[in-house]
């Protein structure tokens, strides 16, 4: 599969991201608390591929539990495009549904049971892309 560069945004554009991946990404649909709440569907990147383009002092930082996840919305829109999740603490998640433009083709999805997050975590970790 052909690798792209992939921009996104919050709702009201202050927060701008890049990464380069795959026009098909593979995605995790969660049901721990807060994604269950958020109706949270994300897909991890590796950091070194994630770029933050605009908005940096337009971030709200949300951490609970352990404090290792750090959930970030626009302080204006209050979208959250993207996070940095505790599972794959030096990766990014992005929200394809945050995606700008035709660059993303499908998404694969997989199921994650964050209800039981330490016993979903010893089967497997999500991989960052």
């Amino acid at each position: 599969m052909s690798e792209v560069q992939h921009f996104g945004s919050c709702h009201c554009g202050a927060v701008k991201w890049t990464f380069t991946g795959p026009e098909v990404l593979d995605g995790c649909r969660c049901n721990c608390t807060v994604c269950n709440k958020k109706q949270n569907q994300h897909c991890i990147i590796k950091l070194d591929r994630f770029e933050l383009l605009e908005g940096e002092d337009k971030i709200t930082t949300y951490r609970f539990n352990t404090g290792v996840a750090q959930h970030k919305f626009c302080s204006i829109c209050g979208v959250q495009s993207f996070y940095h999740p505790r599972s794959n603490p030096d990766a990014v998640a992005i929200m394809p549904h945050c995606i700008d433009g035709n660059t993303l083709k499908d998404v694969n999805w997989t199921y994650f049971d964050g209800q039981e997050w330490e016993k979903a975590m010893e089967k497997k970790s999500p991989a960052a892309q």
